[in-house]
């Protein structure tokens, strides 16, 4: 892993192998970690809420690097925002309401995924390998290309495109796919709560067949 350490100047350690955040997982002892808190923290979504966000902020530049751990999304934000999210969830009226949505910050690991032009060739081999969905560019400032709290204006080129988007739009996107998700689950799990039949047997057909 010294292209994290040697090109991009990410520190790294050694994975204990006790359950990922989040994503449920228990890697084996000895992988390698990319450690959050010091340039980046991580925004962890499901997979689902994750690929809806790359197709929400298309935009090269908006997100920072996102990398895709089994069935979990890992999105960098600037380091500090793990501190931040129950506020900004609070802020945006998301409080109290149950997400599959939570962040890595100081002190924990991100699994590390293999080198962009390997990471193919890795993930045909194991498929649970994490792997990077957009990568981190090398040469460029990491804390410079990442959704932050406060967005510095006047950066990238004549058509904003290398701006980040702010922290508070991708943690109000993120609760919304997120909560998208939870509904479609629960609609699932309860086929008839709003099927036509139900509505017979409840009374509650459209007004157009009742009248």
């Amino acid at each position: 892993m010294g292209w994290y350490e040697d090109e991009l100047g990410w520190p790294v350690a050694e994975m204990s192998g006790t359950p990922g955040a989040a994503a449920g997982t228990r890697p084996a002892a000895g992988v390698p970690g990319l450690v959050t808190g010091v340039r980046f923290d991580v925004l962890d979504v499901p997979a689902e809420a994750g690929y809806a966000l790359l197709g929400r902020f298309p935009r090269p530049g908006a997100l920072g690097p996102v990398a895709l751990d089994g069935r979990r999304v890992r999105l960098l934000v600037a380091a500090g925002s793990a501190e931040e999210l129950a506020g900004l969830l609070e802020w945006l009226d998301w409080g109290g309401i149950p997400l599959d949505l939570s962040a890595l910050g100081s002190g924990r690991l991100m699994r590390a995924p293999a080198h962009p032009e390997w990471g193919r060739r890795e993930a045909a081999y194991d498929r649970s390998a994490p792997v990077w969905l957009r990568p981190p560019r090398p040469g460029v400032d990491v804390e410079a290309t990442l959704p932050a709290l406060h967005v510095a204006g006047g950066a990238g080129g004549a058509d904003g495109s290398g701006v980040p988007i702010g922290l508070p739009a991708l943690v109000a996107a993120a609760a919304t796919a997120c909560h998208r998700i939870a509904l479609r689950a629960r609609a699932q799990d309860q086929p008839w709560a709003f099927s036509y039949a139900s509505r017979i047997v409840a009374g509650t057909r459209p007004r157009s067949l009742t009248s």
